[in-house]
């Protein structure tokens, strides 16, 4: 089934060697309130091939089918389109599957329909009978051409729709997951046919693997809760990287590595809270920051912890690590401790994973990746000690997690700002602390870097026994698994 373009002012009749462009301005679309794209901005030239990605849910799918007049436009305006834009997606795939599947209702004629043959599928629209011919042989459907549609695999009945599409002389080529189901062989062949295809038509290719993007494409779009965040050219190295790094994040199927079990700390009583503030205040003189306030952090609770400059954010976590001076007039219990009790400092900080952009200004010698992440177990600002063999195992599989395995032995200070923070969490992280800490961790990042950091945090968040707090300034910059808020602002 080869998805058209109806004839409308916003379609266009392609004119040979005229520059032209698709455009979505500020575009909502509404696939039957099952999903939303909101506010999308986007131009695609006839010299550009895209590649959409994103984590799974992003919307990637959904923008794809846009370009083929899918979901209804709530706002903004898409113009520019072909007429003939060829589609190839699970969905249309699942429409035509179940509109053959319909034909075995129809028995008036007390007849079972045997269904629409792969070969009446393919001529439907086919304007190449002999590339026609070529594909179905490379496919391998050349034994399969009259059997009836519905009757085939998924795989086989994919392949049907590729060539279909690939036959019928499209404006516009957009395919969602061709290579989805293929062997290595039959990738090869479709590869090296969109490439030669590349030439004088532009396509858009919807792909969750940075593995799997052909030579041809030259921009990446990337969806995330059905916006478009990002739009590079695949050209700009330092853009790409990132991007690859921040899809890596999201979508592999690396958990979190374990815990050194030499290295671990010391028991906590699992029926006690990890914090329990019972009407704290911090005073300067005339000057009140806040008081009388009352928190209590338990065991796998997630917090953000949001204010405005001035309200005690800083104030209120150096209460619960010890380093405020009022944490011993306050009624403060931690990690098993009644504060003022006799407990040292650093009973209190083996327990507090901490990140902020003070540390970073501090972290400033010139030592490998993989030694600022095994720094982590031993609490210090570079590498002092001799290391396991097990701690330099886990701190490898923390770099395989962050997309950086093949920059162990590269200098922290070479590191962009936002790939140090990204270390610096780790480095809190290798001794899966029951609390995590992290003050501001995106202060100083681009956008792109803040989802970084923000990526990894939804993967501490899902995959270990840590409790985060994460601190901000904003409320509604909230991170799934983040389920707990405090604010110090006045209500």
């Amino acid at each position: 089934m080869i998805t058209r373009i109806p004839a409308s002012p916003e379609s266009v009749q392609k004119v040979p060697g005229e520059p032209h462009e698709i455009r979505l301005d500020a575009l909502t679309v509404d696939f039957d309130e099952r999903f939303r794209l909101v506010d999308i901005d986007w131009r695609l030239a006839d010299d550009q091939h895209w590649m959409i990605t994103g984590a799974n849910g992003s919307g990637k799918s959904a923008l794809a089918a846009s370009l083929a007049g899918a979901g209804q436009v709530l706002a903004g305006r898409l113009t520019g389109l072909p007429a003939n834009v060829a589609l190839v997606s699970y969905e249309t795939q699942g429409q035509l599957i179940e509109a053959e599947r319909r034909k075995d209702d129809a028995d008036i004629m007390d007849v079972i329909s045997e269904g629409t043959s792969v070969r009446e599928i393919l001529q439907e629209g086919c304007q190449d009978d002999a590339l026609c011919s070529t594909l179905v042989e490379q496919f391998g459907l050349s034994g399969l051409m009259d059997r009836a549609f519905r009757k085939l695999s998924t795989g086989e009945s994919r392949k049907v729709l590729l060539i279909q599409a690939l036959t019928s002389k499209p404006d516009l080529l957009v395919l969602d997951e061709p290579f989805d189901g293929l062997d290595a062989a039959t990738h090869r062949m479709l590869a090296d046919h969109l490439a030669s295809l590349a030439e004088h038509v532009p396509m858009v290719l919807v792909l969750n693997r940075f593995d799997e993007c052909p030579d041809f494409i030259t921009d990446i779009a990337y969806v995330e809760h059905g916006s478009l965040l990002h739009s590079i050219s695949r050209q700009d190295e330092q853009a790409y990287a990132e991007l690859y790094q921040l899809l890596h994040l999201k979508t592999t199927d690396l958990v979190v590595p374990s815990a050194d079990p030499v290295s671990s700390l010391p028991a906590l009583d699992n029926e006690q809270p990890l914090v329990r503030l019972n009407q704290v205040s911090i005073r300067y003189g005339d000057t009140t920051i806040f008081s009388d306030l009352s928190w209590t952090i338990e065991r796998n609770q997630h917090w953000q912890l949001t204010g405005r400059n001035g309200s005690g954010k800083t104030g209120l976590l150096s209460l619960i690590t010890g380093d405020h001076p009022q944490c011993y007039v306050n009624d403060i219990f931690v990690f098993g401790f009644q504060r003022g009790s006799g407990e040292s400092i650093w009973q209190i900080k083996q327990y507090i994973g901490y990140v902020s952009t003070a540390l970073q200004w501090e972290y400033r010698v010139s030592t490998s990746l993989r030694h600022v992440i095994i720094s982590g177990f031993y609490d210090s600002i570079g590498l002092y000690s001799k290391y396991t063999d097990r701690q330099r195992e886990i701190a490898d599989q923390w770099l395989a997690l962050l997309g950086m395995a093949d920059r162990a032995d590269q200098a922290f200070n070479q590191l962009s700002y936002g790939d140090q923070r990204l270390l610096l969490i780790a480095r809190a992280m290798v001794k899966h602390p029951p609390l995590l800490i992290l003050d501001e961790p995106c202060l100083g990042l681009d956008d792109m870097n803040r989802q970084l950091v923000l990526a990894l945090i939804e993967k501490i968040c899902a995959g270990t026994e840590t409790s985060v707090l994460y601190v901000n300034h904003h409320p509604e910059d909230r991170i799934a698994g983040i389920d707990h808020h405090l604010s110090l602002d006045p209500a």
